[in-house]
């Protein structure tokens, strides 16, 4: 069986990391199960959780945001990867503040207005 170039090869749910914070990136990294047993890497900022959530997300805190919205996180990861996004992804404050509001996500332009 052979593989896409672009393809990431699958990762045992036992060989998932728990999600950590990056200190040199300030991202939440984590791993989405995308189903068939692949998972995808992914990050989100701390300041998108702040943004999104309206939480501090400082230090550990911004784990236990993920966390606690990890459904939602982890849902627009799986529709950055079926829009045809590769890992890793980079979740930006777009990807979740328009999905909430029940419209379908957009990528954020670089200089685009921050929706309210």
């Amino acid at each position: 069986m052979s593989m896409d170039a672009g393809a990431v090869p699958a990762v045992e749910a036992r060989d998932v990391p728990p999600p950590s914070l990056h200190l040199e990136s300030g991202t939440v990294r984590f791993w989405v199960d995308v189903g068939g047993g692949r998972y995808v890497g992914a990050s989100i900022s701390k300041q998108a959780l702040h943004y999104r959530f309206n939480a501090q997300a400082s230090g550990d805190d911004a784990v236990d945001v993920y966390r606690a919205h990890g459904a939602e996180i982890d849902a627009a990861v799986r529709r950055r990867i079926d829009a045809g996004s590769r890992e890793p992804v980079l979740l930006r404050e777009g990807d979740l503040v328009v999905a909430s509001q029940g419209a379908a996500p957009v990528q954020a332009r670089k200089g685009a207005a921050r929706p309210e």
